[in-house]
């Protein structure tokens, strides 16, 4: 009688599926980087679990007047353990995001790494009332976290220097021209003169959505490789409303960021 082979299918079975952290609908059966944001695939993503996110500031009722200092850590949702390692997300372990109520300011910070899994990062912030902190990371052993905190800042308002671009004219062109609340919204960012820009931080652009509210927020990064002069995002706009969207490009070594306010309508 001949015994039936389980061999290869057991050889299918063990070929491990390859897949990035930040694009986990991004696939592969070999190691290597993945072709959207270049980060390594991996062999497999553990279950995603929320993280924690701390933030002590100094001093703790923050003035537009002097410098506020955010210290900042992370602990596991299980085991309440302070984490201590953690991946580069886009060549930086911590990206932080600030944004003001009223979206008037936005800053887009890579707080100093210090011993023991704290961050530290120094900074004015010349408006009054409150602020959303927005941090995205890795935690090894995890998965990429995008966690947010408060921030309540007293004093008179100073002068504020709006995001700006200064050495490049950014266009901007959505697909559909109305986007629509809960599906895909091509964005196309037209660059001029695109001669000079480079990636930055290890993609050719970045984009930071934020609703009015500010409870909405996404990071993202562009869907495929400049076409032309053209770099395109894909968003998904969870509800309706009025969505404020900071597009970041380098060009001659120059981060030029540039602000548009998008309306996204309810689907029909």
């Amino acid at each position: 009688m001949r015994r039936r082979s389980f061999l290869p299918f057991l050889a299918a079975q063990a070929i491990p599926d390859f897949t990035c952290p930040m694009d986990p609908e991004i696939h592969s059966k070999l190691p290597g980087r993945c072709p959207r944001c270049g980060m390594n695939l991996v062999p497999g993503l553990p279950d995603p679990l929320e993280y924690r996110l701390h933030v002590d500031v100094l001093p703790r009722a923050p003035q537009t007047t002097h410098t506020t200092s955010l210290r900042l850590h992370v602990t596991h949702p299980k085991t309440n353990k302070r984490v201590e390692n953690f991946e580069e997300i886009h060549e930086k372990l911590l990206h932080v995001f600030l944004i003001s109520e009223d979206h008037r300011y936005f800053a887009h910070e890579h707080p100093t790494p210090e011993p023991s899994g704290y961050f530290r990062f120094h900074t004015k912030l010349p408006l009054p009332g409150f602020y959303r902190i927005l941090t995205d990371f890795y935690p090894a052993g995890g998965t990429p976290q995008l966690l947010t905190a408060p921030l309540y800042v007293q004093g008179p308002p100073q002068e504020i220097h709006p995001p700006e671009t200064q050495n490049l004219r950014v266009k901007l062109r959505t697909d559909p021209e109305k986007p629509i609340a809960g599906l895909k919204t091509m964005l196309f960012f037209e660059l001029s003169p695109f001669e000079g820009v480079t990636p930055w931080l290890g993609a050719w652009g970045h984009l930071l959505s934020a609703s009015a509210d500010l409870l909405d927020l996404v990071h993202a990064h562009p869907a495929w490789e400049p076409y032309q002069n053209q770099v395109q995002f894909n968003l998904i706009f969870p509800r309706p409303g009025q969505y404020t969207l900071w597009a970041q490009f380098q060009r001659d070594a120059i981060v030029n960021t540039a602000k548009f306010q998008i309306t996204a309508i309810a689907l029909a």
